[in-house]
């Protein structure tokens, strides 16, 4: 096993869980991040993690297709031999009505968003479990706790694993395994870049301002690296927007 302390970033080639990468990264860690289809993006977080002079991969696979999931996490246990922080936080979006919505766009996003975690959860923790250590933390959505019209899904995905979160933290901390969830609410993405009625949301807004994917990333690193005696917490990180 390697001296050198490894995070595990779904998502991470872009948006917050770059973020979160980097923020990772500059507390130590050396990083793999997977990423879905735009190796561009994932080649150029690569290289700016790299300039933290940790060291930096990324897999590409389809967190959602269990099978891709168990060959390349076996793939990186077998070259890192640990995994010390886990960031589950793969995400889509299919918003619709509730009364359009097909089956299609409710699978892709249960899928995606909540299957995933189950799916590179469980060889992670059968590891940590060895190891006796480990940290995760999944990124869910102020809308898994309080609804968003035109995301059922959405929501429910979200909802789902504020409840995974839960559960596990229960079961794994006698393996001192800390198990935590970030709840970002409003946050300056390309998932949210082309909202409708921005000036709206900003009025329920507190802080009166989008969050930055930064504002999430130092949440996560509070939540996986600092917090050592917090565990089953979703932590808001809304500006105030549900007060």
């Amino acid at each position: 096993m390697s001296d050198k302390k490894l995070a595990l970033i779904t998502g991470g080639s872009r948006g917050i869980g770059k973020a979160i990468a980097l923020e990772l990264a500059k507390a130590g860690y050396d990083i793999v991040i997977n990423y879905a289809g735009n190796i561009e993006a994932a080649q150029k977080t690569v290289e700016e993690i790299k300039n933290l002079n940790v060291s930096a991969e990324a897999y590409k696979f389809d967190v959602s297709n269990q099978s891709e999931v168990d060959e390349n996490i076996a793939k990186i246990i077998e070259k890192y031999g640990r995994i010390d922080v886990l960031i589950n936080n793969a995400g889509i979006t299919r918003d619709d009505l509730f009364i359009r919505m097909t089956e299609e766009k409710w699978n892709a996003v249960i899928n995606t968003n909540l299957n995933s975690a189950f799916y590179v959860t469980k060889p992670v923790v059968k590891l940590m479990m060895k190891q006796r250590f480990g940290s995760i933390v999944n990124t869910t959505s102020v809308v898994g706790v309080y609804g968003n019209v035109g995301q059922a899904n959405y929501s429910a995905a979200k909802a789902g694993l504020i409840g995974f979160t839960k559960s596990l933290a229960k079961e794994l901390g006698a393996r001192n395994i800390r198990v935590n969830a970030v709840a970002p609410g409003f946050i300056a993405t390309d998932m949210t870049k082309d909202l409708a009625n921005i000036d709206e949301y900003l009025k329920l807004i507190s802080l009166r301002r989008l969050g930055e994917a930064e504002d999430v990333a130092r949440a996560v690193k509070f939540l996986a690296v600092d917090a050592d005696y917090i565990t089953g917490q979703v932590l808001e990180v809304d500006g105030g927007m549900i007060i």
